[in-house]
């Protein structure tokens, strides 16, 4: 889609700058990329920030930059006094909020006006009609635009809401009236669910958004989740530009997007967007907003309303590259009272754009949120914003960065354009191999993996594809195997790393070079022990030094192998394995680009990192004391005739201890939460292995650390009667009972309740 110049009757050409100062109340990508369009447009942009994010990109991308407070985003990123401070010290005419934090809180536009700052957003008014789902159905119901059966009423109760079911019918969904981006959402198949699930629901509501008021909502099955972007100005025009496909989610909360929806037709598009337009009009809205529609995989014309984001949205960039349109530019002259420069006729539709979401999270651990210092990025050569195409790179975060459990772990929007939607998949594949990103995890792997799925591709979707490939996907336990990819070079990368920052890189020669070199005899194969995101062990044995070695992984057959600096580039090396060469990149913890390799710390989760074929890894190297731990807890943990054993729970998420449901020396069965960890407001719940005796060691309000023992389960005594091998889950495989809420696990993991929104 393109935009056609208008004629120079019809339309008033725009100012060159609309402003002269604007603040960005935001931080990560979409500060940055807010920025970036002030750059263009001349304005003088003003950053603000935590403690934790002082020496963050979107900092240093800013002319100015305002220290709003420490780390917590309650006291920095959503102080409302303290934004507005700002704004009001360095000159700022005008606040855009970004999405998430403040973005649609009506607090920030009352401020900004008493402070005489423009909001760069709706009409308060708007914002508050449709923050209320139930408000907002009713609304555009009166004014003809499809909405899902359902309950329409505020403030109803638990007994008026089971009383309502019968009439919605089942399935059906549990929303939160106020927020978004799936927090609190909770499918519910039969009428025996219900309350569970409205006490879920209700508690996790009132934590995220301060409002524990619910919905109910019928399901669709095998839905499809498109948005239509609509644009109004202070004159009364509104227009769209075309819809996004937004149905690739993981537990309601968007992966990967595109523009336009491969299903929607011409005439479905009219409608659709008319619909949106109408929504839109019902509010008296003015900038750029979304409106979100349902739509049933078998029929799409038969779409209906969910909600409107008051605000630009995450995916904004797929509808930037189809349009030509800077969305942000948009908001930032209507902000200023400039109409519209272009009308409904003059949008076209060019191409296609697909976006996936690069988060640090750990897909080996059930997308776990991951933390750490960057120690390696490399953008390809993508640029950023609107005027990058075909490639386009919107991130956050440099060599460098440290990514905490304070904010949201959404690193980088990574976007591609094409003539056609397979062009665009195909580009898209191709960045996301490129793209390295190394000292914390992410998910980009999974989404590579993702975009090659065979539905996908065909653009066969529903909001149930991603959690049904995850099923494919999944090894016992939680984690997540790649599809199709095989690690063994990766392994072979990291070992002759470890031995190369060892000091077995070949630097050092003679009888003292650590290669394994003996008098009279054959080189003595070197011994790594490696430990993957999974929790795979990997020993592999070296002969011989890093540039001339003999390798051999577990059992497998030797092969040789060279590991050779790439040219003089820091960090980047050739691996040969028989013969066959690739690049890698690879870092360790005290390092970022190119800074010489310091001792590796041997038991230091993700220890040492390396990006090859298009894929990123890290390890923990054990030595041989880490090595003797480990056998001495799985010893400790195995049933011994006459004694009792102990299962070790530890943290898989550096976070905050929100419940400890069990009290000690109580007895469990197996599944039984015994402690829940909160980051990132994603709730992780510890359940107990097996049937025993729990110990906790922390209590609600602890901090704790990554590994850090959180429990005990002291298992009973082996007798002739009881059975050693107890189950880790239950055999059936159902649900552990006494897991974490639904609804608090159904979203993705967000920095705060006001990110729970940045859809």
């Amino acid at each position: 889609m393109s935009v056609t110049p208008p004629s120079a009757t019809s339309r008033s050409a725009p100012s060159a700058r609309p402003f002269a100062t604007v603040l960005v109340a935001n931080r990560g990508e979409i500060a940055c990329r807010v920025i970036g369009t002030l750059r263009g447009l001349g304005i003088r942009s003003v950053a603000v920030y935590s403690d934790a994010d002082a020496g963050a990109r979107h900092v240093r991308d800013a002319d100015v930059a305002v220290r709003i407070g420490p780390a917590a985003a309650a006291a920095s990123y959503l102080d409302v006094e303290a934004v507005v401070a700002a704004a009001v010290a360095t000159g700022a005419e005008a606040v855009h909020p970004g999405y998430g934090f403040l973005a649609e809180n009506p607090a920030l536009a009352r401020a900004c006006e008493r402070a005489g700052i423009v909001f760069v957003g709706p009409p308060v008014e708007a914002m508050t009609t449709m923050a209320d789902k139930a408000a907002a159905k009713r609304l555009v119901a009166a004014r003809g635009v499809p909405v899902l059966p359902g309950t329409l009423d505020d403030g109803l109760s638990d007994a008026d809401l089971v009383a309502a079911a019968a009439d919605v019918g089942f399935p059906l969904l549990v929303k939160p009236v106020a927020g978004g981006g799936g927090k609190g959402m909770v499918v519910v198949r039969s009428a025996a669910e219900l309350p569970d699930a409205l006490a879920s629901a209700r508690r996790v509501a009132a934590s995220s958004f301060g409002d524990d008021g619910l919905l109910l909502e019928r399901l669709v099955d095998r839905p499809r989740h498109v948005e239509v972007q609509v644009l109004a100005d202070t004159h009364g025009t509104v227009l769209h530009l075309g819809e996004r496909e937004c149905t690739l989610q993981r537990r309601h909360q968007k992966v990967v997007e595109e523009a336009p929806s491969p299903v929607v037709d011409e005439a479905t598009r009219a409608r659709m967007g008319e619909a949106a337009c109408e929504v839109a009009r019902s509010v008296g809205y003015v900038g750029a907003g979304t409106v979100e529609m349902l739509v049933p995989a078998d029929d799409p014309a038969a779409f209906a309303f969910i909600e409107m984001n008051t605000r630009l949205q995450v995916e904004h960039p797929v509808t930037e590259l189809v349009t030509g349109v800077d969305l942000v530019a948009q908001q930032l002259r209507v902000a200023a009272g400039e109409p519209l420069a272009f009308a409904q006729d003059d949008v076209r539709i060019t191409g296609h754009a697909v976006e996936a979401r690069v988060y640090a999270e750990s897909p080996a651990r059930g997308f776990l949120p991951a933390a750490g210092r960057v120690l390696v990025y490399d953008d390809a050569g993508a640029a950023a914003g609107p005027g990058a195409a075909p490639l386009r790179l919107d991130s956050g975060i440099d060599a460098g960065s440290v990514v905490t459990g304070d904010y949201d772990p959404m690193l980088a929007k990574v976007v591609a354009h094409g003539a056609d939607r397979e062009e665009a998949l195909a580009r898209l594949d191709g960045l996301l191999a490129d793209v390295v990103v190394l000292g914390v995890e992410t998910n980009t792997g999974f989404l590579r993996d993702l975009l090659a799925d065979e539905d996908v591709r065909a653009g066969r979707l529903d909001t149930g594809l991603v959690d049904r490939f995850l099923t494919e996907l999944s090894e016992p336990g939680d984690g997540i195997a790649a599809r199709g990819s095989d690690n063994s070079w990766a392994v072979v990368a990291a070992a002759l790393l470890t031995l190369a920052a060892d000091g077995g890189a070949g630097e050092v020669r003679g009888p003292w070079a650590a290669d394994g070199w003996r008098l009279n005899a054959p080189r003595a194969p070197r011994g790594v022990v490696l430990v993957d995101a999974a929790g795979v062990e990997h020993a592999v044995d070296v002969a011989g030094t890093r540039d001339d070695a003999v390798v051999t992984t577990g059992d497998g057959e030797p092969v040789r192998a060279a590991l050779r600096p790439d040219g003089g580039r820091p960090g980047r090396w050739l691996l040969t394995l028989d013969a066959t060469t690739v690049s890698v990149v690879g870092a360790i913890p005290g390092t970022f680009e190119g800074s010489k390799a310091p001792e590796i710390a041997p038991t230091t989760p993700g220890a040492l990192w390396v990006h090859v074929a298009g894929r990123a890894a890290g390890f923990t190297v054990l030595d041989r004391t880490a090595l003797a731990a480990r056998s001495r807890e799985a010893r400790e943990a195995a049933p011994t005739a006459g004694g009792a054993a102990s299962v070790t729970l530890r943290v898989d998420m550096p976070g905050t201890v929100t419940a400890v449901p069990v009290a000690d020396g109580e007895h469990v069965t197996a599944g039984r939460t015994l402690v829940v960890v909160e980051a990132m407001k994603m709730e992780h719940a510890l359940v107990a292995p097996a049937d025993g005796v729990a110990r906790p060691r922390v209590q609600p309000g602890d901090q704790v650390r990554l590994d850090q023992v959180a429990a005990v389960v002291e298992r009973p005594a082996v007798t002739p009667e009881t059975p050693q091998n107890l189950p880790a889950t239950p055999p059936d495989g159902t649900p552990t009972p006494g897991a974490a809420d639904p609804a608090a696990t159904d979203g993705h993991p967000q920095a705060d309740p006001a990110t729970r929104g940045a859809s």
